[in-house]
């Protein structure tokens, strides 16, 4: 699986390559992405990091789509530097003109939502406020959060839910 994506990357670069007659910087790619991003390209470190199990889950349209978009954003930079947009003029230029792909800013791939645990905290007003476990270790660790309402300080529940 890997090995395509690889592959797929190197065929855009030469692809650009040969549209624009000059040499790009090939980047440092990995398969350590994960939530609902397909792909991400980090412009001033070049480099590119993909989802696999979007790979896996959508393989020919992520080979087809998602990785010329991410390699189209490294292109856009090295040509047009930094003053550009991410999904602008130049990046949709690269698109259209060198892959021949619509310039789709974002992929349409089923995503399963992980779910998250919430802690209940409340305030004498009898607001409810769901708090993240990094919130909550916060707390925990000794930070203080106050009802906008009331301004008295949230307190744990000792309830939790799964959302």
């Amino acid at each position: 699986m890997s090995d395509s994506l690889f592959a797929r990357v190197e065929s855009c670069f030469v692809q650009a390559e040969t549209f624009f007659k000059r040499p790009f910087a090939r980047p440092h790619v990995s398969l350590k992405l994960r939530g609902q991003k397909a792909g991400v390209a980090h412009l001033h470190e070049n480099k590119l990091r993909f989802n696999p199990q979007l790979l896996q889950e959508n393989t020919e349209d992520f080979l087809r789509q998602t990785v010329p978009h991410e390699v189209a954003h490294l292109v856009a930079h090295q040509l047009f530097g930094d003053r550009i947009a991410p999904h602008g003029e130049e990046w949709q230029l690269i698109m259209r003109g060198v892959y021949e792909l619509p310039p789709n800013r974002c992929h349409s791939y089923a995503v399963q939502r992980r779910q998250v645990t919430r802690y209940i905290y409340r305030c004498p007003c009898t607001s409810e406020f769901p708090f993240s476990p990094q919130r909550h270790s916060l707390v925990r660790q000794g930070r203080r959060y106050l009802c906008r309402r009331c301004r008295q300080t949230l307190v744990f529940s000792g309830e939790t839910r799964l959302e």
